[in-house]
């Protein structure tokens, strides 16, 4: 059996303590090797559980032969800086989405891990879960007829007006926090064809980010997406698949517990027929699928390009629309 790939953590951040050092350490293929933090104290109070090092900067880190990849859950805007960083001291890396605010940041930074033969991937984690897969099976199977509409939300309810996700300056506001969610979710459905055909993000009184938005995206077939996503508002996260004679609806698609058994509710002439998928760990799925990209050296990058093309368009829509 290989040895496990040792991680290391950039930031003691909410999702890394909460879900993805549990993951990382539960996973036979990974194991917690280091954490860094600006702060070294509770960059230590967060590696102490695992047995892991601790460091007081993440270049520290870095230059550690003992970390083969890391984990960067960092804020947007200093994604590009610490992810180049990875790779050009040889390590893999798993950054949370999106990769970066600019399509061809992206793609120079995706290109750099393939030059250097490192895993670069972005931590989109529902599309790691079967329930997905299931809905693109009913589909071929004819569940709803012909695919005529697409339609997907993903809000949250607001938090403390100090939050990361409301600051410029750091990259944030609700269309690369929620925003990526639907519109990850339609380029897996539907395909990577994908144009925007008109777009509105709104700005919360007294926020400097867009706080709410929504997307009118089309397929070259004239399929129609409408997506919807926000940071001040009651939590949804859901699509629906509107075919020629009926349509699918599926809830919690976004952040599912591991134990949630999921429902495709599909409603047609016949009536309503509810379909339970399989209970999945989308988080842990996630690490195994990153694990695997480490051995191979790979950089899977065609949803990932295809979601950051998409998201400027989004934008430049968006300002054309104001």
């Amino acid at each position: 059996m290989a040895e496990p790939i040792r991680m290391g953590v950039l930031g003691c951040a909410d999702i890394a303590r909460r879900r993805m050092l549990p993951a990382f350490a539960a996973c036979p293929d990974t194991e917690v090797t280091a954490v860094a933090g600006r702060d070294a104290a509770r960059a230590g109070e967060t590696a102490r559980p695992y047995g892991a090092l601790a460091f007081g900067g993440y270049a520290e880190l870095l230059a550690d032969p003992s970390v083969d990849a890391v984990y960067v859950p960092v804020p947007l805007a200093l994604h590009s800086r610490w992810v180049e960083a990875a790779l050009r001291a040889g390590k893999h890396v798993l950054a949370e989405k999106p990769l970066t605010g600019d399509a061809g940041e992206t793609e120079r930074l995706f290109a750099l891990a393939e030059r250097q033969g490192r895993a670069l991937m972005e931590n989109v984690m529902f599309v790691h879960h079967g329930q997905h897969r299931r809905v693109r099976e009913l589909l071929a199977e004819g569940a709803v007829g012909e695919l005529r509409s697409f339609e997907a939300s993903f809000t949250v309810p607001r938090r403390p007006d100090d939050d990361i996700r409301y600051r410029a300056d750091l990259g944030g506001g609700a269309l690369f926090d929620t925003g990526v969610y639907p519109l990850r979710a339609a380029l897996h459905l539907l395909g990577p064809e994908l144009s925007v055909a008109g777009a509105v993000l709104e700005h919360g009184p007294g926020f400097g980010v867009d706080t709410s938005g929504a997307v009118l995206l089309r397929t070259p077939k004239g399929v129609l997406a409408q997506l919807s996503f926000g940071l001040d508002h009651a939590y949804r996260g859901s699509y629906t698949l509107h075919g020629s004679t009926g349509r699918l609806t599926l809830d919690r698609v976004f952040t599912p517990p591991a134990d949630l058994v999921p429902v495709a509710r599909i409603e047609g002439p016949a009536g309503v027929r509810e379909i339970p998928l399989a209970a999945e760990d989308q988080v842990a799925a996630t690490v195994a699928a990153f694990a695997a990209a480490c051995r191979e050296g790979s950089a899977p990058s065609a949803q990932s390009l295809a979601q950051a093309r998409l998201l400027d368009a989004v934008v430049r829509a968006a300002r054309a629309a104001v």
